[in-house]
C-alpha cells in the first residue's frame, strides 16, 4: 500500500469521527432542550450561603460595552526573520477547590493588581484561542461550577480556561463567590510544538459536552474545519517565529572548576536553578536570558558555557540580546574566555551587530502580528 492510500485512508477516518461526533452533537442538544424544558432544580443565586435569601437586585447589563468575544481572524506577519537561527521548542491535573484561571501576578505578562477583565482577555484571547460560548440556564455561582470545570484543564498539550460574565457586566476568570450569567471556553489552538489537531478538538467536543450538562450549560460549538485552519495558521507563525539565539564562552586555559564557577556566575547576578541551568533575572519576575553550563550537576569542571535567549519571550524595551552580550564579554574578561559560536568561531563586534538589527526585524513582525515579543500572548504561545 502506497503512502499516497495510505493518507486518504487516514483523511477518511479524521472525517468520519467528525460526522459521527457532529451528528451525535446534535442528537445530545435535542435531548438536553426538552430535559430543560421541564427540568426545575436550579440553583438560586440568590440566597446567601447560609440559605436565607439575599437582597434582591437586577443586574443591569450594558450591551453595547460588553466585550466582544466572538472570533476574530488572526492577522500574522509573512514569517521568520531572516537570518535568525530558530529552534523549536497529557493528562489533566488532579480537581481541586481552587480558582481555575492562575492566581493574578502568575499569568504570563500580568501582575498582581491586574484588573479581573484585564486578566479574562489574557486567558481566553480570540487570537490565539479556539473559544467556544457557554449559554447558561440561569446566573450560577462560582461555588457550584468549579468543580465541573476543574475536569477539563487540557486537551492534548493545548491548556484550557474558563471565564465568566460577571453580573456587574465584566468578564472575568472564574472564582469563588463570583456570579456568572455567561460562560466562555478557550482552548489554545497552537503551542511551541504542535497545532490543535481533529483528534483534540473531537475529544474537546466531547469532554466539554459532560461539562456542560453538568453546570446546566449549551455549548455554541465553532465548525471543526475552521479551527482547524486558524489552529494550523497560527502554529505556522509560532515555528516561524521560534528563535533562540545563543553565545558560547570557551576557556582559554584549564577548564573552570564547578565550585568556582558556580561563585563567579552567582555575583554576575545569575540564578541557579536545581537543572543546573542559571538565570538571569529581568527585574520584573521574569527571565532575560539564561545560562548553561553544559554539563550535569555532578561534574567537577566545565570548559564551554552557552547564554541562550529565547527572542520571542523578551520584551524589545529589555534589550536582551544587548544585555546578554554586555553579560558575556564580562565574564571573557572574569573567567579568561573567548566568545564564539556554535562551531568555534570567534563572534565579532561586527557580527554582534548584524545580528543585533536581525532581532530588531523580528520584533517589528510579531508586533505587525499583534502578538509581541515578551507580551502574554508570546509567552502563552512560546512557553
Amino acid at each position: 500500500m502506497t503512502d499516497f492510500q495510505m493518507s486518504l485512508i487516514a483523511a477518511g477516518g479524521v472525517f468520519v469521527v467528525g460526522v459521527i461526533t457532529y451528528n451525535k452533537w446534535q442528537e445530545h442538544k435535542a435531548r438536553k432542550s426538552v430535559e430543560r424544558a421541564f427540568a426545575s432544580d436550579h440553583d438560586d443565586v440568590l440566597m446567601r450561603p447560609d440559605g436565607t435569601p439575599a437582597e434582591r437586585s437586577e443586574p443591569v447589563l450594558d450591551i453595547g460595552a460588553t466585550p466582544s468575544m466572538g472570533p476574530v481572524e488572526p492577522g500574522f506577519g509573512t514569517g521568520a526573520a531572516t537570518g535568525i537561527s530558530a529552534s523549536g521548542g497529557g493528562s489533566d491535573a488532579p480537581a481541586a477547590l481552587e480558582p481555575i484561571a492562575p492566581l493574578p501576578g502568575t499569568i504570563p505578562g500580568t501582575s498582581a493588581d491586574t484588573p479581573p477583565a484585564e486578566l479574562a482577555e489574557n486567558l481566553v484571547d480570540p487570537l490565539i484561542d479556539c473559544m467556544i460560548p457557554l449559554a447558561l440556564d440561569g446566573a450560577a455561582r462560582g461555588d457550584k461550577i468549579l468543580p465541573a470545570l476543574q475536569k477539563l484543564r487540557r486537551v492534548g498539550n493545548k491548556p484550557i480556561h474558563f471565564i465568566g460574565l460577571a453580573v456587574s457586566g465584566d468578564w472575568e476568570p472564574i472564582v469563588h463567590g463570583g456570579v456568572y450569567t455567561k460562560l466562555q471556553a478557550g482552548v489554545q489552538m497552537a503551542t511551541r510544538t504542535t497545532a490543535l489537531n481533529e483528534l483534540e478538538y473531537s475529544e474537546l467536543v466531547t469532554r466539554l459536552r459532560a461539562v456542560a450538562d453538568e453546570i446546566g450549560a449549551e455549548p455554541e460549538v465553532p465548525d471543526m474545519i475552521e479551527v482547524m485552519s486558524e489552529a494550523r495558521t497560527l502554529h505556522k507563525f509560532v515555528a516561524g517565529h521560534d528563535a533562540q539565539l545563543g553565545v558560547n564562552l570557551k576557556s582559554k586555559g584549564t577548564p573552570w572548576a564547578m565550585s568556582t564557577l558556580i561563585g563567579a556566575l552567582e555575583s554576575a547576578g545569575f540564578d541557579v536553578g536545581p537543572s543546573g541551568r542559571f538565570a538571569m533575572p529581568d527585574g520584573a519576575g521574569g527571565v532575560l536570558f539564561t545560562l548553561s553550563t553544559n554539563v550535569n550537576m555532578g561534574a567537577d569542571s566545565t570548559d564551554r558555557l552557552t547564554l541562550l535567549l529565547d527572542v520571542p519571550c523578551v520584551a524589545p524595551s529589555r534589550d536582551g540580546f544587548g544585555a546578554m552580550v554586555k553579560c558575556a564579554k564580562d565574564l571573557m574578561l572574569r573567567l579568561d574566555a573567548a566568545m564564539v559560536d556554535d562551531f568555534e568561531q570567534p563572534l565579532l563586534d561586527s557580527t554582534l551587530e548584524e545580528i543585533a538589527g536581525q532581532v530588531k526585524d523580528f520584533y517589528t513582525e510579531m508586533e505587525a502580528a499583534d502578538i509581541p515579543a515578551g507580551s502574554t500572548r508570546a509567552l502563552r504561545l512560546f512557553s
